[in-house]
């Protein structure tokens, strides 16, 4: 019975191609003209035949054929030219009218052997269990829902303070995707992806619709997790229509939230869902012509769980550092939030009050005193509805850094430590501030001992200092212990840097103590640099490589 009805199918699709091309042979290509032409064309020299029937006068010139209306032209001025007379078979109409009917039938018949072979296929294999979990993933993928509108983003850099540094990072980001044209001329390349990293609450999102605001181009938002599921193939589908939407309104901004979720290092825990999304995203982002004018923006407070991949050159190749702001960021972003409200507020007291404090954390406590001076029924804000409020942000569920006065100088010395060990040892940084190093990551393929062992003296430094000045250990050395200690044992056990070639942890401790020592002998000497760079520390809560090559210029210590 299926045999029969293919071969039926096969005979009536050939007698259509031959009813197609006999139409196409017999039809009727002449060009109609009209009287003026006519008249052209019969004054030349170059008419080979002219054939009448009972409608139109067929001319054969110029290798083309044509015809007008018999009614138009009286014969009788035709002279010198043999003309012939037959009866016009309309056979080319009746076929073109045929091979309309014939390619309609031909559709139907096409759309009933489909419905039919669709019906069947699945009538045979209903009852299959794996059919069944396969047309569930199937609709699983259609059905989910996914949202990628781009949102024109009215977010200036005015509209967020203290990320001046940043703002110089992202100004040719923007020009770019302004005037492409301009440094397409010039043969420049800018960052497919930009990474921007840093603490939760410091601005990332509010900066990457910044950029997307100043450069007046569509901005489509997702976070990482949007893009984690269950079922193999849908993380993928959705990166590709993120990224397909993105192109076809570039120039335009695509912004990945917490772009670990999916980016996350492959091996170890496998997971063949992330694994082919994370595939999915690194493919598209190879894609890219540059042309396109589409920019990839990043956000993570981890990258160092992100994938290799994923932050070579090509891809997320520029990160910027966000860091929690300092004195005067604060002073600027406590200025930007009150500047609507009517307040007698000594901003640069409530900023020295808030170390530690991201911007988000500082807007809510400013919306905070805002509600404390509602419930006073009070029609301004003053600086004790902050101090009130403080407490209240500082130990709430989001609970942020906040540090005394014994604390603040704690930090002060222990970091001043860190800046004169990493200056003096010559570890690049952009700065160091109160309560982060901002050292950076070495780009070195290959360390040599001192390498390692300097890296060891600055994450011993402030700990040795705190011991030398304070008689007192503390608890923020937490992760540069634990830092100094990975990298002796790294040296003992796998690059035999000790003094056996077999070790054991008597070898790392004798690589820590002798650092340790060294410390020592070496922050006698610098105890004026040391006073120096704390007082600044507490003062501006930063301190630039600038002013520590300053100071050292002036000490002399060594």
């Amino acid at each position: 019975m299926r045999k029969s009805k293919n071969i039926f199918i096969i005979i009536f699709g050939i007698i259509i191609i031959v009813l197609l091309s006999l139409a196409l042979i017999i039809r009727d290509d002449t060009i109609l003209i009209d009287k003026d032409e006519f008249d052209k064309i019969i004054t030349s020299d170059n008419i080979r035949r002219i054939v009448v029937d009972d409608g139109y006068i067929y001319i054969n010139a110029n290798n083309e054929r044509y015809k007008i209306a018999r009614d138009l032209v009286d014969l009788k001025n035709i002279n010198n030219i043999a003309i012939e007379v037959v009866k016009h078979s309309s056979l080319d109409k009746i076929l073109g009218n045929i091979g309309i009917i014939v390619l309609l039938l031909l559709g139907i018949a096409v759309l009933i052997n489909a419905f039919y072979r669709i019906f069947r296929r699945d009538s045979i294999k209903v009852n299959s269990p794996q059919t069944q979990v396969k047309s569930h993933s199937k609709n699983v993928i259609d059905d989910v829902s996914f949202d990628v509108a781009n949102i024109q983003s009215n977010i200036k850099f005015n509209d967020i303070a203290g990320i001046k540094e940043v703002k110089d990072d992202l100004l040719e980001i923007i020009d770019y995707l302004k005037n492409p044209s301009k440094y397409q001329a010039m043969g420049i390349h800018l960052p497919k992806g930009v990474l921007l990293v840093g603490p939760p609450g410091v601005g990332k999102t509010m900066i990457a619709k910044a950029i997307a605001g100043e450069a007046n181009v569509p901005f489509f938002y997702q976070s990482g997790s949007s893009f984690a599921q269950i079922y193999v193939g849908v993380g993928a589908k959705r990166v590709r229509e993120l990224f397909y939407k993105a192109k076809a309104s570039a120039p335009s901004i695509i912004f990945i939230d917490e772009i670990d979720a999916v980016g996350r290092a492959r091996g170890g825990n496998r997971n063949d869902e992330r694994e082919t999304t994370l595939n999915q995203l690194l493919t598209e982002m190879d894609g890219f012509e540059d042309s396109k004018g589409v920019i990839v923006v990043g956000a993570t407070n981890r990258i160092e769980i992100l994938d290799s991949a994923l932050l070579r050159a090509g891809r997320f190749d520029r990160r910027i550092y966000i860091d929690l702001p300092d004195f005067e960021e604060r002073v600027k972003i406590i200025e930007l939030y009150l500047k609507d409200k009517n307040h007698s507020v000594n901003i640069s007291e409530i900023a020295k009050q808030t170390v530690g404090f991201s911007g988000a954390a500082i807007a809510s406590l400013v919306n905070e005193a805002s509600l404390n001076a509602l419930r006073k029924n009070a029609n301004i804000i003053t600086d004790d509805d902050f101090y009130l409020s403080r407490d209240r942000v500082a130990g709430g569920v989001k609970k942020q850094l906040s540090f005394s006065e014994e604390e603040k100088n704690i930090l002060a010395l222990y970091q001043a430590a860190k800046a004169i060990s990493a200056y003096w040892c010559d570890i690049d940084f952009d700065k160091i501030s109160l309560i982060g190093d901002g050292i950076k990551q070495s780009d070195k393929n290959i360390f040599s001992k001192t390498d390692l062992i300097n890296r060891i003296k600055v994450s011993l430094s402030g700990n040795v200092v705190l011991e030398m000045n304070i008689g007192e250990t503390y608890t923020n050395c937490i992760e540069d212990i634990k830092t100094a200690k990975e990298i002796a044992r790294e040296m003992s056990e796998n690059y035999a840097m000790s003094e056996r070639i077999i070790t054991d942890f008597n070898d790392i401790e004798k690589i820590l103590e002798q650092v340790r020592d060294e410390l020592k002998v070496f922050f006698t000497s610098a105890k004026g640099a040391l006073r120096e760079v704390q007082e600044i520390l507490l003062k501006n809560e930063k301190i630039t490589k600038e002013e520590l090559r300053d100071i050292f210029k002036r000490e002399m210590f060594i």
